[in-house]
């Protein structure tokens, strides 16, 4: 299986926009055999639209995995820096971004991959770990974007694994975060799809009696 880093990516359109949004990069091989990473979204995509006008792109590790939930809900006002090598933004609050210039792209009437080699490379804060709470969101974010793939059993199963780790080891922000996936997936499934606030009013109602 190939290497693939969960990042927040960002694009310029033609005028000059940003957009930001969530990807999982594959690491690959160029055709000259030099270290690449594969940026693949499926159309139809903003980003295939921007890489088009602008063969370029940034990635970032985000410090909040708010910003990842909030990407994949309509929430997308993060805060970006300028790009040291190309012309393009980055996410301002991350441990490090990289800064790619596309070298190939491999057409595809569905899913384009698009080649990128770094340009450039920088740490902005140390790094020593996410905790469960946090890797959960992203595993939810990353199902609530393939609710029209899946079946409703299997998303509400895996939404119960990964509220765990929510129950047992979030803070403010991480439950902020799953909040949010926990409403657009209800919206699409239905209140049963509320995981977490079902565990916890059963947890005060223990308590209670």
């Amino acid at each position: 299986m190939p290497l693939i880093l969960e990042t927040i990516v960002t694009t310029l359109s033609a005028e000059g926009a940003l957009h930001l949004v969530p990807f999982g990069l594959i690491r690959g091989d160029g055709a000259d055999g030099k270290e690449t990473y594969v940026l693949a979204p499926f159309r139809p995509s903003p980003t295939i639209e921007n890489l088009g006008a602008n063969p370029c792109f940034a990635a970032s590790s985000p410090r909040d995995i708010r910003v990842i939930a909030g990407a994949v809900t309509g929430r997308r006002d993060w805060s970006t820096e300028p790009c040291q090598t190309i012309p393009g933004r980055r996410l301002a609050d991350s441990f490090g971004h990289a800064e790619f210039e596309v070298v190939a792209v491999e057409e595809d009437a569905q899913r384009p991959r698009y080649h990128g080699r770094i340009r450039h490379l920088a740490a902005h804060a140390p790094f020593i770990g996410y905790n469960r709470a946090q890797a959960a969101v992203l595993e939810a974010a990353v199902l609530s974007t393939r609710l029209h793939m899946l079946e409703p059993a299997k998303v509400l199963s895996e939404m119960s694994y990964l509220a765990i780790a929510i129950a047992k080891t979030a803070g403010p922000r991480e439950r902020e975060a799953w909040g949010w996936i926990e409403d657009k997936v209800a919206a699409a499934l239905g209140p049963e799809a509320r995981i977490l606030d079902r565990e916890d009013r059963g947890t005060r109602q223990e308590r209670a009696e």
